[in-house]
């Protein structure tokens, strides 16, 4: 009769998996590109590598797959969608293997589709990665706890190993385990010799992105000093505590049960570790001044025990608390999918943010710290196309010998991502820029007597560079409201003197050599 009852469990948890791989497929409005960020993980994969200037090399495979099969949007998203139904499916695992049953798993499940999640798992980022392998490592642990088979030391060093060559950030969730045995009785498992075998196995995984970071003088270290000056920064511990509400808050009851329950309740003493995790992951992401969705690789399994706690508890003569909890979620949630997901065209989406007062939430705050009609996230997946088609007729008003001596360049990694992107569509070039990893792969030598720019600058006719160009003209510029990249210009520049030549190259040096630790 269990047997019968686990497999249908399993079933049921099969089917929300595939809802929740689906489900962002159905929501998106069409009208939205391919993030910016997408748009550069794209263009790694044409230079494949074992690391790039901000993020190890597995993201890459991933996109080098994308481009083998046509890189639409439906590929470009498979694959956040797809780790986010394997990272449910954990998740999922462990409620069952703790005895949870129906009401666990949905309200997992709820906690998947209406809080971050929604957002992470449809955008092409490592941070979809980095929550699997998190996850994984927890999922590992709590198996080994029960079970004492070395081999799920293994499972634990081998996505140790993955985690890291998807995103650096996955270090801090490691730490924060082996704090989390080192303070509790599983601290036990310090003392067990195929754990060391299993980091080792994790240390020559990442071995060969470590050598490449070496042998390009660690170029992570410049991309986290950029980000500490242009970004991280304007981070704060309230701020961040703040977030770590909000992010989840449809479900907040729900990982919150989970904490209490790993830290508090004397049957959960075998899985206190991962509370206390949870707790040194926090307190190192606020020493080290990170993203607030940085920690999000942590939630999952405490969405897992949270949602067995609270089944238990809201059993028996307390079963009226289920609807209570539902009823919950799903009113935050139709206040909070809106804004993880862009599921209504720009102007309804604003009006939408508008008329419920949702700028209050911080949720419309961009990098600048001001409020926006949309979040930063959707601007930066509008604009591109109108870009390139922009560009492409710069580029067509020179005639064929002209053609055969121009560059594109552009100011940042997302307008060189979509030139790039729509290159086939538009019959462009290829398109440069000195913006993240794309100023590796400027080309040692390049001559050129024309130079299509595009620049977020709108003052950029009035720069001194100007006058050391033949002429100048200022073709168009990008009109889309919703746009983050409304107001970027498309200039044509013919012509250029010995002394632009000479700053160029020298620009371009400085910036390679900046980017070097």
């Amino acid at each position: 009769m269990r047997q019968i009852k686990i497999s249908k469990l399993n079933r049921f948890l099969l089917l929300l998996t595939i809802v929740k791989f689906i489900l962002p497929f159905l929501l998106q409005s069409s009208v939205y590109e391919p993030h910016r960020d997408e748009l550069l993980y794209l263009a790694e994969a044409h230079h494949m590598a074992w690391g790039f200037m901000e993020a190890p090399p597995l993201l890459s495979v991933f996109a080098w797959l994308t481009n083998l099969f046509g890189g639409g949007m439906f590929w470009i998203k498979f694959w956040p969608s797809l780790f986010g139904a394997f990272t449910f499916i954990l998740t999922g695992k462990i409620i069952l293997s703790l005895g949870g049953k129906w009401f666990a798993l949905l309200i997992t499940f709820f906690a998947f589709v209406m809080g971050a999640f929604l957002r992470t798992h449809y955008l092409f980022q490592p941070g979809f990665l980095e929550i699997f392998f998190c996850t994984a490592i927890a999922f590992s642990l709590i198996r080994f706890s029960e079970t004492g088979k070395n081999n799920w030391l293994y499972a634990m060093g081998s996505s140790i190993g993955l985690g890291m060559m998807s995103k650096y950030s996955v270090a801090f969730f490691v730490v924060g385990i082996l704090f989390g045995l080192l303070v509790t009785s599983q601290r036990k498992i310090l003392k067990n010799k195929h754990l060391y075998f299993a980091l080792l196995l994790a240390l020559l995984i990442f071995l060969p992105n470590l050598i490449w970071q070496s042998l390009h003088h660690f170029p992570v270290v410049y991309h986290m000093k950029e980000l500490q000056q242009t970004q991280l920064q304007y981070t704060n511990p309230i701020s961040f505590l703040t977030d770590q509400l909000m992010m989840n808050l449809a479900c907040i009851f729900v990982w919150m049960a989970g904490l209490i329950y790993l830290l508090f309740f004397r049957n959960a003493k075998q899985y206190r570790f991962i509370g206390w995790a949870y707790i040194f992951v926090i307190i190192l992401l606020l020493l080290g001044r990170g993203k607030s969705y940085y920690s999000l690789g942590a939630y999952p399994v405490l969405f897992a025990f949270g949602a067995y706690h609270l089944e238990k508890f809201s059993s028996g003569k307390r079963m009226f608390l289920r609807y209570i909890f539902v009823a919950f979620i799903l009113f935050i949630g139709y206040y909070s999918v809106p804004i993880l997901l862009p599921i209504f065209k720009p102007e309804k989406l604003a009006a939408f943010y508008q008329k419920h007062h949702l700028e209050k939430t911080g949720a419309l705050k961009w990098e600048d710290l001001q409020n926006h009609p949309l979040p930063q996230d959707f601007a930066d997946m509008l604009g591109w196309e109108e870009m390139a088609k922009k560009t492409a007729k710069a580029y067509n008003s020179l005639d064929d010998n002209e053609k055969k001596s121009t560059i594109i360049f552009c100011d940042n990694y997302g307008q060189a991502g979509a030139l790039n992107y729509y290159a086939h569509k538009y019959n462009l070039p290829q398109t440069y820029s000195d913006n993240a990893s794309f100023l590796y792969w400027l080309p040692d030598s390049e001559h050129f007597e024309n130079v299509v720019l595009i620049t977020g600058d709108e003052q950029e006719m009035q720069h001194p560079f100007i006058k050391e160009f033949q002429s100048a003209v200022l073709k168009d510029s990008i009109t889309n409201f919703y746009a983050r990249e409304k107001g970027s210009l498309i200039i044509v520049l013919r012509g250029p003197n010995a002394d632009f030549r000479k700053s160029f190259k020298e620009k371009i040096n400085k910036d390679k050599a900046k980017a070097s630790w």
